[in-house]
């Protein structure tokens, strides 16, 4: 039947070229955009996917920031650990030229005291953005005046990475760093524990671990007290007594005490000993300092060369920590970097549009488009047809 009131024909073409420009405009969005899940009404769960992810990523650029400041603050500190290291080998060897009998020490002082100087410059210059990872409180005034200190660490945080678990829980998580008296070179807290601010310990002390003894008569030792006990302690060959341990004090056939608790910290350090304050210029306050003064001067440069040794290893073992430090940074910052591209990568696969698939499809669409404005034409040219029958 034909009618001039309703045009199927028509209606059915412009049915067709309506679906034909719906596709198409969401094609050239495709292709304009590069994206195949643009908004949360394209695909609603692959949207939240993409957006959360993408948000993850932006927080793991920022750790990548940090990274590389944290990388900084530790490549300075190694600087500084390093170049300390040449410094003390420097000291230790002008020691060792001055245990040679009839050398003018106080020459070999003054280049001493110039490369303590040295010390100094490059522990006050070790700073990044503010921070001095060699100069750090790391002991506390022990409650007595003139007590032992009590160690202490200062934990320093490195922002290491970003995750998500599978609740939906974020977390920064962090690389610490502590320093403590086996890597700072000087201790800020007046205490003096520091590698570099550290004294030689009395000649008649020992350090075993973290802990002082004070060497006492083997002789006297009672069999009862059993090695480490009691805070007694034996080297195989002479026994001594633990600082700050109170419970036993030894003493000889007439009473007099040979050995005793060390409470205090001159009981157990030489003052003015330390890498940073010897002096061999004046060897009477170095045996005055020691302890002993039936010492001979040999006997206190060997001490002091012992010492400047022992804190040279702590150094070395610092910059070793410190270096590793900086190695797992390296890796931290590697890994967080293939990371963000991985998930760049997943991110794209869900909502990213394949141009090639979009292009071929845009041109069928504009091919359907003009077949689709030909058919309506010819379905409007229907009804002036009519018009011929009544003619």
């Amino acid at each position: 039947m034909t009618s001039i009131l309703t045009n199927i024909a028509a209606m059915s073409a412009l049915q067709t070229l309506r679906s034909i420009n719906s596709n198409m405009e969401e094609t050239q969005s495709r292709v304009s955009s590069g994206l195949r899940v643009g908004e949360a009404a394209d695909n609603a769960a692959y949207w939240s996917i993409a957006t959360t992810m993408r948000s993850d990523n932006g927080a793991l650029s920022a750790v990548q920031d940090a990274l590389g400041l944290g990388a900084a603050k530790v490549d300075t500190a190694y600087a500084g650990l390093e170049s300390s290291i040449d410094v003390i080998e420097e000291i230790k060897n002008k020691l060792v030229a001055a245990r040679e009998t009839g050398v003018d020490r106080s020459k070999i002082q003054e280049e001493i005291t110039q490369l303590q100087g040295q010390l100094k410059s490059i522990a006050d210059s070790a700073s990044f953005s503010g921070e001095n990872w060699l100069k750090a409180a790391v002991s506390t005034e022990a409650t007595t005046a003139g007590n032992l200190a009590t160690l202490d660490t200062v934990t320093k945080q490195i922002v290491g990475s970003f995750t998500r678990d599978s609740a939906g829980n974020v977390k920064v998580q962090s690389i610490d760093v502590d320093l403590d008296s086996t890597n700072v070179l000087f201790d800020t807290s007046g205490n003096d524990m520091g590698i570099l601010d550290q004294a030689a310990l009395q000649s008649d002390v020992a350090k075993v671990g973290t802990s002082y003894y004070a060497a006492v008569d083997s002789t006297v030792v009672d069999d009862t007290y059993a090695e480490g006990a009691n805070g007694l302690w034996s080297d195989g060959t002479n026994f001594y007594v633990k600082a700050d341990e109170n419970k036993w004090v030894a003493t000889d056939s007439t009473g007099a005490v040979t050995g005793a608790a060390l409470t205090t910290i001159a009981a157990v350090f030489a003052d003015g000993t330390s890498v940073y304050e010897l002096d061999i210029s004046d060897m009477d306050a170095m045996k005055t300092a020691l302890g002993d003064t039936t010492l001979t001067d040999e006997d206190v440069i060997d001490l002091l060369i012992s010492h400047v040794d022992r804190q040279l290893e702590a150094a070395t073992s610092a910059a070793a920590d410190m270096g590793s430090v900086s190695m797992r940074l390296d890796l931290q910052e590697d890994f967080v970097s293939k990371l963000t591209d991985s998930i760049d990568s997943g991110v794209g696969r869900l909502v990213d549009a394949d141009m090639n698939e979009e292009s071929t499809r845009l041109s069928a669409l504009q091919t359907q488009q003009q077949l689709g404005i030909q058919a309506l034409s010819i379905a409007n040219s229907a009804s002036e047809n009519i018009l011929s029958l009544f003619r």
